[in-house]
């Protein structure tokens, strides 16, 4: 019998995204605007101060979700909002939360680091950068699932 070559096995590389909301409690908090413009606007009009109220909170609403950031791990490359660099520019990624989070974004970080941090997100990963000519040492992203970026991150690395 003809012997057949082996088909070599395909690797496929990690997906992950994830959209970084705002917390229910940032909605609340800027819900704020329409007391605070009522009683601005209630000695001309209580009117005036009520449709300015709703558009103030519309707005504000509309410029929280529209500033929302993804990120992603998609085909080699990590996104964060803007910013994109291909994994194999990447080191070992690790997942932070709690205190060593804390710990991370304050007396830990380096002022160099580049940052995508959102303070109603409190995990982050971070992300050492090994090409010589980024004067980032490292990525600091804020994430709700730190360990599955991480492990997102440190997959696509693998040579495909």
């Amino acid at each position: 019998m003809p012997e057949f070559p082996e088909k070599p096995e395909l690797h496929v590389k990690p997906e992950y995204r994830e959209k970084l909301w705002p917390t229910p409690w940032v909605f609340i908090a800027t819900a704020l605007v329409i007391p605070a413009s009522i009683l601005v606007l209630v000695p001309i009009s209580l009117l005036a101060g009520v449709i300015t109220a709703a558009v103030l909170y519309g707005g504000c609403v509309a410029l929280l979700v529209a500033s929302s950031p993804v990120v992603a791990v998609k085909d080699g490359i990590l996104q964060c909002g803007r910013a994109r660099i291909t994994t194999d520019m990447l080191g070992e990624a690790v997942a932070f939360e709690g205190a060593e989070a804390t710990q991370q974004r304050g007396p830990a970080l380096d002022a160099r680091a580049w940052m995508l941090i959102r303070g109603w997100v409190s995990p982050i990963v971070r992300i050492p950068i090994v090409d010589a000519s980024d004067p980032a040492p490292y990525w600091l992203v804020s994430s709700r699932q730190p360990t599955k970026l991480a492990a997102a991150i440190n997959e696509s690395r693998q040579p495909a």
